[in-house]
């Protein structure tokens, strides 16, 4: 499965592909935590489910990885039905409630060591009955990570991802600022860090297909992570 490692070391850490080739990785972030889950519930946001991003990238056939949380899975399973649907889309892992690993980050409720790897294995179990492309990317809320974290996910057999193109689309409020801080960093080996959680990432949709477009005039091709990581 694309990302498992030897069960029992450290996992390991990628931002990018080899720099060869034409071939970028536009990963989507889809976060749920249970303050989240309240807003929906108390009727304040109407969805954490960009359903505008994957019409696109359908439309278009372009190729795409999403890190589900397990909540955002059980949340939306018709989405998640969608996704895994996709032969040109990956599944990976993105906690199950959008916790932090480590202290000091961006505000989220952090788990203890000991519950890591608890958290991230339930994910999995959440997702494996969706099928589709599974795979064994695992990345971190806020990509925040130390020795610890690392270590604690030993037993999962997992590839840890960040990424090296940050779209910075979480809570922004024009467009045009994602399209920029994607283009002007990409490179061949690329990956690109984007959310599909509508009320907190609600200028993706719109920076979207200039980003796209930009790819094209950089003679970029989007690709599934695995291929990305794959390829030299």
């Amino acid at each position: 499965m694309p990302g498992a490692t030897r069960v029992g070391t450290r996992a390991p850490v990628v931002d990018h592909g080899p720099r060869t080739g034409d071939k970028v990785a536009l990963t989507f972030d889809a976060d749920m935590t249970d303050g989240m889950l309240a807003s929906l519930r108390a009727g304040r946001v109407k969805s954490y489910a960009n359903l505008r991003i994957l019409d696109l990238l359908e439309r278009e056939r372009v190729p795409a990885t999403f890190f589900l949380t397990g909540k955002w899975v059980q949340r939306y399973p018709d989405v998640t039905r969608r996704i895994a649907g996709n032969p040109r889309f990956e599944l990976a892992n993105h906690t199950y409630g959008h916790a932090a690993f480590t202290a000091d980050c961006y505000d989220l409720p952090r788990l203890a060591v000991d519950e890591l790897a608890g958290d991230v294995a339930k994910t999995f179990t959440v997702m494996e009955p969706y099928g589709g492309r599974q795979t064994r990317y695992f990345r971190f809320p806020g990509l925040c990570h130390d020795p610890a974290a690392l270590d604690a996910l030993a037993p999962l057999g997992v590839t840890v991802v960040d990424g090296d193109v940050v779209s910075g689309d979480p809570f922004a409020t024009a467009w045009k600022p994602l399209v920029r801080a994607v283009l002007d960093k990409v490179r061949p080996g690329s990956v690109v860090i984007m959310h599909v959680t509508e009320a907190n990432a609600a200028m993706t949709d719109e920076a979207l297909p200039h980003i796209l477009a930009g790819l094209r005039e950089r003679d970029l091709v989007p690709a599934p992570l695995s291929e990305v990581l794959a390829a030299g």
